[in-house]
């Protein structure tokens, strides 16, 4: 079994084998002068692959569905590549059109953009900038919270229940005179997973008659049945709440980028000043989210490969004698018996990337759910150093 080492002793080792070293030596260069005041700052998913090294046999570590997008996408992309000349305005109002018969809202409950990434960042400046505080979860997915920190604003820090889930008891009590949004991530990032359903509802129309909520719902179709556990009923019923969803996650569009929120009019409005919408959205990824949307034939299939791939993760994580949380998503977290660090880089040795956390006194890996393949390779390397 791995014995902890700090990094110091473990590079006095010679660990790490020639191509690993760039990565860690970057990797420390900016754990020591990250862009936040934080020193305990978490890589982003783009920062990380930015560092990770080429010719990787297996990359699970950016959260993407390595089987999409899935065929009708990728025909309509294909079609479409000699019109990409063309701004694709005439196309939004049949994606708009798609979206609002589906989801049962009109067109100024909508917001498009490329990714939710955009959308995440404009909901910070609209409600926090200058001040205030965003009350969200910790740990959890950190870009809109971590943005409001640029623009002023602080991150009120809620620890997760035992069972690592979003304390929403613990939120609402967190709230004060000087919040200015609380931001939901639901299934959770990087933990996978979700709130009760009927208690999230509850606790959305109840805060958002005080302060923003945004429920940021990227794995939300990895859910058993997402139609019940969206919070888009609640803003069709009026309530306060921005509800963001992304094509980035089961649709396989991380690459393509599509997004969008859906909020009450008045909340669109004061959104749509702050980032470009629809326009962002290139030609090629326009004809491919209205191919795509809602293909439930290929979703099935895509979440089914899924799930085949993260029970054949656990089956490898049990049989080393590790535990995990269980996942509502497609990845899954669980806790090591070495530093979390050391263990990435270990990995990264044998082709596999995988993230590092620290939370709860234990030291964590989170792992993407990937091809076959790709979990076979981390199965093979993990059991060299478990």
């Amino acid at each position: 079994m791995p014995t902890l080492m700090n990094r110091r002793d473990w590079l006095r080792t010679g660990a790490i084998v020639t191509g690993g070293l760039p990565f860690l030596s970057s990797f420390g260069s900016f754990a020591s002068t990250g862009r936040t005041s934080n020193p305990n700052r978490q890589l982003s998913d783009a920062e990380f692959e930015r560092l990770a090294p080429p010719g990787l046999k297996a990359r699970l570590f950016a959260n993407e569905n390595p089987f999409g997008p899935s065929e009708k996408a990728r025909k309509a992309i294909v079609d479409n590549l000699s019109s990409c000349y063309q701004y694709p305005f005439m196309h939004f109002d049949e994606l708009t059109s798609k979206v609002t018969a589906y989801e049962g809202v009109i067109k100024e409950n909508l917001l498009f953009s490329s990714g939710s990434s955009p959308l995440l960042l404009a909901t910070a400046l609209a409600f926090c900038h200058g001040g205030g505080n965003v009350v969200a979860g910790d740990p959890t997915y950190d870009d809109l919270p971590e943005r409001a920190e640029s623009f002023g604003a602080t991150w009120k820090k809620v620890p997760l229940t035992a069972d690592y889930k979003l304390d929403l008891e613990a939120m609402e009590k967190a709230i004060d005179a000087n919040t200015k949004l609380v931001y939901i991530c639901n299934p959770n990032n990087p933990t996978a997973t979700a709130v009760d359903t009927a208690k999230l509802k509850a606790f959305c129309e109840r805060v958002s008659k005080k302060v923003m909520v945004m429920v940021d719902e990227a794995y939300i179709d990895y859910m058993p049945d997402p139609a019940t556990a969206t919070m888009i009923g609640a803003v069709k019923n009026g309530h306060n709440i921005i509800v963001a969803r992304t094509f980035s996650k089961l649709y396989g569009f991380a690459g393509l980028r599509v997004g969008y929120v859906i909020a009450l009019p008045e909340t669109i409005k004061k959104l749509e000043g702050l980032t470009p919408g629809a326009f962002s959205i290139s030609g090629p990824a326009v004809h491919a989210a209205i191919a795509g949307y809602q293909d439930k034939e290929y979703l099935k299939t895509a979440l089914a490969k899924t799930n085949e791939s993260k029970e054949f993760l656990y089956k490898t994580l049990k049989a080393e004698g590790y535990d995990y949380i269980p996942s509502v998503a497609n990845f899954v977290m669980f806790p090591l018996q070495m530093e979390s660090e050391r263990f990435v880089q270990e990995m990264m040795k044998r082709g596999v990337g995988v993230r590092s956390w620290k939370f709860n006194k234990k030291e964590w890996c989170r792992i993407s759910i990937g091809r076959m393949d790709e979990m076979e390779a981390f199965a093979s390397a993990f059991k060299e150093i478990s």
